[in-house]
This record gives C-alpha cells, structure tokens and sequence, in this order.
C-alpha cells in the first residue's frame, strides 16, 4: 500500500515534474491477481485497482495500526467500476456478477469482500475508491443505463462529453462518496474545461482507454499557479479540494471520478473564469 499526505497549495508551487508526480501521481493501477492500495491523507480516500486473473482476491483483513478497524469496511463504504471483462465480486456470501462499465456500491460493515474474474483470458479490472462512512447503506449494483447521464460541452470547443453518474443521491445512496465514469465524444479532447475547484470536496481522477502511445495532460494547481501531470493509460491522479482538474488528451480517453468531503451536491462547483487562469 502506498501512503500520500495532504499537501498545500503553497508547497506544490516549489515542486519540479518528478515531485509532482511523486506527491499526485500513482503510475500502476492494475496489476494481475493482485490489489493495489494508495491511501490518501486528504479526506481519507482509499482507492486503487483489483485484477483477479487466476486467482480470487479479497480485500485486506490484517490492517494493523493503518485503519485502525478490525476489517477494512467496518467503518468505511466503496465503490467501483469495472472496466474489464465480466467478474464477481462476493460479499459475505452473496454473489453480484459486475459487467463491463457497471458499478457496485458496498456499504459499511461489509466483513467478507472477494473478487474474481468470470473468464482468465478476459479479466474483471475494478476500480475502486472508498472512504470513511459513518452510516450504513443496502449494496446496490448500477449499470450504464442506470447511471444518471448529463451531457454538456460542445463540439466547436473540443469538449463535448457525458457524465455517468453511477453513485450520487438520486441514484444511489451513500454517507459520502460520489462516483462516475465520463466520455467524451469523437473528436473532444478536453474534459473540465472550463475548469473549477471545489473547496468542500476532493477528487481522484483516472484514466483509461487509451493507446500506449497516447497522453493526456492533466491540469492540476491553484488557477492562478496552474501546472500538469503528464498521464498515460490506466492511471490515476489525486486532486485536492484547492486544485483545479481538468486535462487535454493527444487521443479519445475516459475517465472515473471520485470525489468525498463535506457534501454530496455535484453542482457545488467554485468555476473559474478562463481570464483568470494563468
């Protein structure tokens, strides 16, 4: 498991690439029939990736002083979205079968959490974040037509795109995650754009679908103080609640977002004005 403190808006003006990328950045995401675990210092937020191949994963019950808890989820939620083939994911005895581009939300208080993959030569690939809960709500599996969709953005901008958003009220209910997939259109290459921030939330960020060859520049930094990550496919970058998040791609991507904090309302958003941003 790696471990990332908080950082200060002020400290990320002193830092070069490699100490941006080392403080926001985490490189590897999936890794077969393993989980992989970055643990956030900003607002709690766990989150990483889960690749049963050959064989079943649980999630971690030796947590030592890290949580603090006798398990992982006995006082936190998760959510995750799969993006691989078709896999299952088992849940104190209950079996949920979690397709490609569905998404389950597990409660507080889940003990025993599996993973395994329907076919070893098409794997599940989950996803997940999660973080602290402090009330419990049922499990829910939620799939693409579910999600509730909002498209926005323009084509003459380059920035036409859906959001999916798989685990907000209305939806789905939770303590405080927030969770969704976005696509963008043939031919747009910006997400977020216009950027904002939003104070009483942060995010984590990841992308996927795209070549070995592609990138995409992720927009990260007080808007007066902006700078980037350089991102490839299947990685993943924490976005604190100062910091705008937008990026352009050199190729069509998608991405996940997660965010937890003070509230769950998603158009709680402090926009930025594109003559502000410098």
């Amino acid at each position: 498991m790696q471990t990332r403190q908080a950082v200060n808006a002020a400290y990320t003006k002193t830092l070069d690439t490699e100490g941006l990328r080392k403080e926001f950045l985490v490189e590897e995401i999936f890794i077969a029939d393993q989980l992989s675990m970055t643990y956030s210092h900003v607002d709690r937020i766990v989150f990483g990736g889960i690749m049963p191949v050959s064989s079943t994963i649980a999630l971690p019950d030796d947590l030592g002083k890290t949580f603090g808890t006798a398990y992982f989820l006995e006082r936190r939620e998760l959510g995750l979205i799969n993006i691989g083939g078709d896999g299952i994911v088992e849940i104190d005895g209950t079996l949920h079968a979690v397709g490609n581009q569905e998404a389950l939300y597990i409660g507080r208080g889940a003990k025993s959490v599996s993973f395994k993959s329907e076919n070893r030569s098409a794997p599940a690939k989950f996803y997940y974040n999660s973080c602290p809960a402090h009330v419990a709500y049922p499990t829910r599996k939620i799939t693409l037509d579910e999600a509730s969709p909002q498209t926005i953005g323009e084509a003459r901008t380059s920035n036409r795109r859906t959001i999916y958003k798989y685990i907000v009220p209305g939806v789905v209910d939770s303590c405080q995650l927030v969770m969704g997939l976005t696509k963008l259109d043939e031919g747009s290459l910006w997400n977020t754009m216009p950027c904002h921030t939003h104070e009483r939330r942060m995010e984590v960020y990841f992308y996927f679908g795209m070549n070995p060859d592609g990138v995409v520049f992720h927009m990260c930094g007080e808007p007066a103080e902006t700078r980037h990550i350089v991102m490839r496919n299947e990685q993943a970058v924490i976005s604190p609640s100062w910091s705008i998040h937008s990026g352009v791609g050199t190729q069509a991507y998608t991405f996940i977002w997660g965010m937890c904090g003070e509230n769950q309302t998603f158009p709680d958003m402090d926009h930025v004005a594109m003559t502000a941003l410098r």
